[in-house]
């Protein structure tokens, strides 16, 4: 009868059978090759995985003395003998690298863990012997050394998240990027680390634990979360670094202050480059979903550059083409709309243009009026006409931000800090502004060294606040309006 596996026949009598059987399940159901040896040197064990690498059969190997002749070159058994003595008679693994011979003639270089099975009476009774072959071992450890590296010290973020969304592992830099701690956190969700963007990113971990990686990087836009940060988007600041706060009932007062840049949520707002890969488990016949690597990197400042320069190409082109189509104007005033109206496109919601009027005989000099020359539809955004001047001051309450703009001859920003819908028509009602505007922006008109008027730029809630880039601009478009303003000024 055939032995198995543990060197014993396939169904022995007696008590030892369950025992046996067991032993030789489980030795089978190795995914290494092992063999074993007793105190001669014998075969005594030959499970499947050896005889898948060798190609000799448990039948063919237990009962053998040694591997020379047979499963080992007659130069190279002895020094493998010598190997498994040292084994037996030490302490603990000896860990070998030698050459075997297959059934077919062939060699192949394994990599062996040996280790003595002791007795009843606690001497060597012999000695077992894992192996496999070399290169599978090398790619193993190959692969466990850049995991650990990845997770380690890698200047990409990696981050593991398991099949619920949470993470897993991430590593030094990809914790940094969410401001947290390697160890604080696994087990956590990615909404206690992401304000904002959290549902695309999550969106794009379930697209790939469902069907797969995505053939290219993402991009994804996110706001990290940070309780330490103060949010200071309650100010602006006006041009030659000149501050205004937002102070009281969110009235714009000049105040110095270093320039502070972008601050807020749109300061921690961030682009991550982000690719995944899906992990599965080796060990089972159908792959098993462990979770997804999300690797990213932050892309902030070169996607902002790239906006950026975009957006310069753009208004660029607006002013050449404004330029061009108010040259055929025949009315000054028509040509300062249009002016305006190419630089609606994709910057503001609604503008306005007002202008000086001079005072009264025997009103102060420095009190500043101002009469609406042309703007936009209240209710929905539109083209910029004239209107007709009806001689009566705009009632602008003082401190209004028209009314700083001419006063200081520069640009002014001001923007509502109010959340809720009611008190922001509030604040645009207060200002004469038309509803839903959240967002301002007066740039003076000047023209040979008089002061015409100011021109106002409104955005609604759907857009971001003025920053200095874009006072810049409507500084440009002011230099423009103003020209066309003296001309129609001068004709009367």
């Amino acid at each position: 009868m055939a032995p198995s596996a543990s060197g014993r026949p396939d169904r022995p009598d007696g008590p030892e059978r369950p025992d046996s059987e067991l032993l030789a399940a489980l030795l089978d159901g190795m995914d290494a090759a092992l063999c074993a040896f007793d105190a001669d040197g014998t075969v005594t064990h030959w499970n499947h995985e050896a005889e898948r690498i060798l190609g000799w059969t448990a039948a063919e190997a237990v009962g053998r003395k040694g591997l020379g002749g047979w499963a080992a070159r007659p130069g190279d058994a002895r020094d493998v003998e010598e190997r498994l003595t040292e084994a037996m008679g030490a302490t603990g693994r000896r860990v070998h690298e030698f050459a075997l011979l297959t059934k077919d003639g062939g060699r192949v270089l394994v990599r062996t863990q040996s280790s003595r099975v002791p007795g009843l009476d606690g001497r060597p009774a012999g000695v077992y012997c894992a192996f496999s072959e070399v290169h599978a071992q090398v790619d193993l450890e190959r692969s466990i050394a850049l995991s650990e590296a990845l997770l380690a010290d890698a200047s990409w973020n990696v981050v593991l998240v398991d099949a619920d969304l949470r993470v897993a592992v991430a590593n030094t830099s990809a914790a940094g990027a969410l401001h947290t701690t390697r160890r604080a956190a696994p087990g956590r969700p990615l909404g206690d680390f992401l304000d904002q963007g959290v549902e695309e990113v999550e969106a794009a971990l379930q697209h790939v634990l469902a069907e797969g990686v995505p053939p290219a990087p993402t991009e994804l836009w996110v706001t990290v979360r940070d309780a330490d940060r103060a949010d200071a988007a309650d100010g602006f600041e006006g041009a030659e670094g000149v501050r205004y706060e937002l102070l009281d009932d969110d009235e714009a007062v000049r105040g110095e202050g270093a320039d502070r840049g972008e601050t807020g949520a749109a300061a921690r707002r961030r682009c991550w480059r982000s690719g995944f890969l899906r992990l599965a488990s080796p060990l089972t016949e159908e792959p098993a979903p462990l979770g997804v690597a999300w690797i990213f990197q932050d892309a902030t400042e070169a996607k902002g550059q790239e906006q950026e320069s975009a957006r310069m190409r753009f208004r660029g082109n607006q002013l050449h083409r404004a330029a061009r189509a108010a040259a055929e104007c025949e009315d000054p005033m028509e040509a300062a709309s249009i002016h305006l109206d190419f630089a609606l496109a994709g910057f503001a919601d609604h503008a306005l243009i007002d202008l000086v009027l001079d005072p009264p005989p025997g009103a102060p000099a420095d009190r500043i009026r101002l009469v609406r020359a042309a703007a936009t539809p209240t209710g929905t955004p539109g083209p910029c006409p004239p209107v007709v001047p009806g001689g009566i001051p705009l009632a602008y309450p003082e401190g209004h931000p028209a009314l700083q703009a001419v006063e200081r001859c520069g640009s002014v920003r001001a923007s509502t800090r109010r959340s809720d819908e009611h008190a922001a028509a509030q604040w645009a009602a207060a200002r004469k502004w038309p509803e839903g505007a959240v967002h301002g922006l007066c740039a003076v008109l000047r023209s040979r060294g008089r002061t015409l008027g100011v021109v106002t730029f409104l955005r609604t809630s759907s857009r971001r606040a003025f920053d200095r880039t874009d006072a810049a601009y409507a500084e440009d478009v002011a230099a423009r309006v103003a020209a066309s303003v003296d001309l129609a000024v001068r004709r009367c």
